[in-house]
């Protein structure tokens, strides 16, 4: 395994951070860590890169131990952290040569490993980092924590604050990095970029709700999710936590989602107890549930 996780927690004085943290990432393996701020996630993150301490259980990455072998694992992980940590008043190759001299390696020797991601932001090799825009911070990061050509990289939240489209060209090329045989752990409070990870691990509160592929966590949804809508948003809501037959109901774009607490559930039940509350234009349907249903029911 790329990194075993076994037993972790942890505490800042009376905050357990972490609790009893148990997993294993394979070799190759594009693993996802999904949940809310003040998770865990980033605390974990620094514990396995050798950071932090933890205050009990074991952890291996690239097959060293943590604490024993933490000079060893440095050489092995790249790490982009949640909060952007380069150089702002370097250039980008200033930046880029930096790093690969940390590491006693030239950009050159690693350029092919870079190269999809680098050529992007190329054109501004002479630019100062602080004037980068956050796609282009978020790219050269990433250089940086590949020119050492690590066996596992670490991502903590890179695509908070970043705009769709870099969003999406990100994924695009960490599925690429993948190809090439580096473990990727990633983290994201973003429940859509679940279903890009080929496993995941929902956290909340330090603790592991569940661990499996997103497919087969959407798939053992246990009850089925209804979207309605009506014309006052924020009545409908105090409204259907009043209806008797609620198990949940969360806003989800511009519906609620909404989950009955029997089996076999009417919706014209709810649909009339809505007219009687006076709603106009009310929409109930039922819909496939989704990796954040998911999160809000293991949550409950």
């Amino acid at each position: 395994m790329s990194i075993i996780v076994n037993n972790i927690s942890k505490w800042y004085k009376k905050v357990k951070a972490l609790d009893a943290i148990f997993f294993e990432v394979k070799p190759g393996e594009l693993f996802g860590l999904i949940g809310p701020d003040g998770a865990g996630k980033t605390t974990l993150f620094r514990i396995l890169t050798t950071l932090l301490v933890a205050d009990k259980g074991e952890a291996t990455v690239a097959g060293y131990d943590v604490i024993n072998d933490y000079k060893s694992i440095r050489n092995h992980v790249g790490y982009m952290p949640g909060r952007f940590s380069l150089y702002q008043d370097l250039t980008i190759e200033e930046n880029l040569n930096f790093f690969a001299t940390i590491f006693g390696t030239t950009v050159e020797e690693n350029y092919d490993l870079i190269k999809d991601i680098y050529i992007q932001i190329e054109p501004f090799k002479n630019r100062r980092v602080g004037k980068l825009s956050g796609g282009m911070k978020q790219k050269l990061a990433l250089c940086c924590a590949l020119i050492h050509k690590p066996k596992v990289l670490f991502l903590d939240e890179p695509t908070t604050g970043v705009d769709p489209v870099s969003r999406k060209e990100f994924w695009e090329m960490l599925k690429r990095l993948q190809k090439k045989d580096i473990t990727i752990l990633v983290s994201t409070p973003y429940m859509d970029e679940a279903a890009l990870c080929d496993r995941i691990a929902l956290i909340t509160d330090g603790q592991i709700l569940q661990l499996s592929t997103p497919e087969e966590i959407i798939s053992s949804f246990p009850k089925k999710i209804f979207k309605v809508k009506a014309d006052e948003t924020y009545q409908l809501i105090k409204d259907l936590k009043e209806f008797p037959k609620t198990h949940s109901a969360y806003p989800f774009g511009e519906y609620m989602h909404f989950t009955s607490n029997i089996p076999d559930f009417k919706t014209d039940n709810l649909i009339q107890f809505l007219k009687d509350k006076k709603h106009t234009n009310i929409e109930v349907f039922e819909t496939a549930p989704t990796i954040e249903d998911s999160f809000m029911e293991l949550s409950k």
